[in-house]
């Protein structure tokens, strides 16, 4: 093993492991690394000390020594309405590059690794993909309903409410008093649940445990049950690579569409997939989504809060119903394939257990669940449209975009901030038959921030919701909902076709021919050649802005940081 040769020609390594603790006896066994995002930080990390000492007691018990890293991630929620957003998505890569310096510097025989949220999982991926060695991925589950079945993703809304006098001061502070009632990732379909999903159905968790309920009793087994199952792969010398390939990430897109994923997502698994040595594109996802049905119903997009996923069986149970669009050879972290792991699920009563919770909510499985034959839709939820305004694409997550906003043609209004779009559809100076364009939002014009608030404000406005859209080179909430393009390629920093739409030209969305494009200037319709001769001329005279940020890791992420349909990583 890789630890016992580095102790060979590092005389120090031993007496500084016995200055923490550790016997003679420990020092020859297999080294594993215990690494989680937990800390005082937020819901999804402020439980997960626990999974990494049971996974440290299934490491002990089956003959390997661990040792607990960690490295604490940041909640975009707490970072809304701020420029702490602005950090969030530059956090992915720290993460990723802090995991690296910890597993590489100390070299380890395999590894635990514990996340639960946005940026946290996707930099676990990452990270797994880069060091290459025996991974295996616990997740911190999801967090209880609140009252009613309160869920945090109704808060952005809430807020827009009050703000225009339809709810009181009073019924706001109650919903966020009462919408986060225990540990654990948000209770809704967004980044961090699709996240832990994509995790497992790229095979690097034990199945059937992601999107477990974060307080039950089922998940602290399964910690030590990876801790335990580490020693195995550490043995076998079975690394993440040789688990990790291009069809384990078609198998994750099909699961996406099935469960509506984030559509953060696109810049998530693109970027794990580079960590891994594999070119997963944007028409990857379309491709997938065109065929894959979409089967949860759960919010955003659904009616029932996360924790029923588990109730209804989880990744397993949706991999079941698509199961014939799926590679069920891959190798998963239990040293079988894909197809075995499933065939075993279905005999050790796992989903007898799984409906022990769903009968007590009063539900039956295809409440949560719907069957192949019988989807909430037939074309998955994500599509990628490209046109003149962006030439390398833009992500639209169409399943939760109002059918009247498929297909239209609207007046561009432009701003060059989200903090001046949200002012203008707050104060109604939006209106019915408006495109917003929100830019200079990039990865390299602001870090990315999600254009969360401005959603709310126009999903929850019942005169906006279904008559306008916004348009963005930034990204968007898991949570989000309503007519939102995002990711918009090139961006408007490095002088991408967004940052010449001028007020009043005319826009074309086609969800369906998957296109974005302007067809008019001034409310007159034109050619597109005419059209390309204009934006030649406005490309002209714009002028680049240079780094907003002039010091600090923003300047290193915005300086280094892929285009969004790249997945938006440090190069």
């Amino acid at each position: 093993m890789i630890s016992q040769e580095i102790r060979k020609i590092a005389p120090e390594m031993d007496p500084l492991r016995r200055g923490m603790g550790w016997s003679v006896d420990d020092l020859s066994k297999p080294q594993i690394i215990i690494e989680s995002t937990f800390g005082d930080s937020h819901p999804g990390s402020v439980h997960l000390l626990k999974f990494a000492n049971n996974a440290v007691l299934g490491v002990n018990e089956k003959g390997g020594k661990a040792a607990r890293y960690f490295a604490t991630d940041i909640c975009d929620g707490m970072a809304q309405g701020h420029d702490g957003i602005n950090y969030s998505l530059a956090s992915r890569d720290t993460i990723t590059s802090l995991i690296e310096i910890h597993a590489n510097a100390t070299p380890f025989d395999g590894g635990v690794f514990i996340s639960s949220c946005d940026k946290a999982v996707p930099s676990h991926l990452m990270a797994i993909g880069r060091i290459n060695i025996p991974s295996i991925i616990v997740t911190g589950g999801v967090m209880e309903a609140g009252p009613n079945l309160l869920t945090l993703e109704q808060i952005g809304a809430y807020s827009a409410m009050q703000k225009r006098g339809e709810i009181t001061e009073e019924e706001l502070t109650y919903y966020k008093h009462n919408a986060c009632p225990s540990c654990g990732s948000c209770s809704f379909m967004g980044t961090a649940a699709t996240m832990q999903v994509m995790a497992e159905a790229l095979g690097l968790m034990l199945p059937g445990s992601a999107l477990m309920p974060a307080t039950c009793k089922d998940l602290e087994e399964v910690a030590i049950e990876a801790g335990k199952q580490i020693i195995e792969l550490a043995k076998m010398n079975l690394k993440a690579r040789d688990i990790v390939s291009k069809k384990s990430f078609e198998n994750a897109i099909v699961i996406h569409a099935a469960i509506s994923g984030s559509s953060n997502s696109l810049l998530h698994i693109p970027a794990i997939a580079h960590e891994f040595g594999i070119d997963i594109d944007e028409e990857t996802f379309d491709r997938i989504h065109r065929y894959a049905p979409y089967l949860l119903n759960i919010r955003p997009a659904g009616k029932w809060p996360a924790e029923y996923f588990y109730y209804a069986g989880g990744v397993p149970a949706i991999m079941e119903e698509v199961k014939d669009l799926l590679h069920l050879d891959v190798m998963t972290v239990t040293g079988k394939t894909l197809g075995e792991n499933l065939e075993d699920l279905r005999k050790n009563g796992f989903y007898d257990r799984c409906n022990e919770y769903l009968n007590k909510v009063g539900l039956k499985r295809e409440d949560v669940i719907r069957p192949f034959n019988n989807p909430i839709g037939s074309n998955g939820a994500i599509a990628i449209l490209k046109g003149n305004i962006a030439p390398e694409g833009a992500v639209v997550k169409h399943s939760a975009v109002p059918k009247e906003m498929h297909k239209a043609i609207l007046k561009a209004r432009p701003f060059d901030s989200e903090e001046e779009a949200i002012e203008a559809v707050l104060t109604k100076k939006i209106q019915p038959g408006d495109a917003v364009f929100i830019r200079y939002e990039g990865p390299k014009g602001s870090g990315m921030p999600e254009m969360f608030y401005t959603t709310e404000a126009i999903s929850s406005d019942k005169e906006l919701s279904a008559s306008i859209a916004l348009i963005t080179d930034g990204r968007f909430s898991g949570a989000s909902k309503g007519p939102a393009i995002g990711h918009v390629s090139p961006e408007a920093a490095v002088g991408g076709p967004i940052a010449l739409v001028e007020e009043n030209d005319l826009i074309e969305i086609d969800i369906e021919k998957r296109i974005l494009q302007i067809i008019g200037v001034n409310g007159e319709r034109l050619s597109l050649d005419e059209i390309d001769n204009i934006l030649a001329q406005r490309k002209k005279l714009w002028k680049p802005r240079g780094n907003k940020y002039k010091s600090g890791i923003l300047k290193i992420f915005s300086d280094k940081a892929v285009s969004p349909m790249k997945g938006g990583y440090m190069e």
